[in-house]
């Protein structure tokens, strides 16, 4: 039921978001900002709930709780990336929000490289 709410809520927003294209496109940026912000904060609700079930994993997962900190800050740097860059291309600055993504690409990139070291180090360590 959340998932029609905030199916409505965007496309309501983008279709008033539309009507002030002609004469004010300015105050489409900002209502389009403005339900971008609120869905997003529906989804910190959700993210409650994900957080006590990591909970209950890292219990079985003694000793690689540091693998699913990594996962989940990666997802974060994607969203936040995602959300910044979609920002940045609704008000017509596609560079910018290319830069946005090419760095959260990165961030990732280098929040994945010990996980990618450990690996190796105990292939090498398999294989003497």
């Amino acid at each position: 039921m959340e998932v029609i709410k905030i199916g409505i809520l965007g496309v309501t927003g983008v279709l008033l978001a539309l009507q002030f294209r002609t004469n004010r496109p300015e105050y489409g940026i900002y209502l389009g900002t403005v339900i971008c912000l609120l869905i997003f904060a529906c989804s910190l609700k959700g993210l409650e709930v994900l957080m006590d079930k990591t909970r209950q994993l890292e219990q079985y997962l003694k000793g690689s709780e540091s693998y699913l900190a990594v996962l989940f800050k990666a997802v974060g740097i994607t969203y936040v990336c995602e959300f910044c860059a979609s920002i940045c291309k609704d008000a017509g600055y596609g560079a910018v929000a290319g830069q946005i993504e090419i760095f959260g690409k990165l961030s990732v990139l280098l929040l994945g490289l010990p996980i990618l070291v450990s690996v190796v180090e105990n292939i090498s360590a398999i294989t003497g």
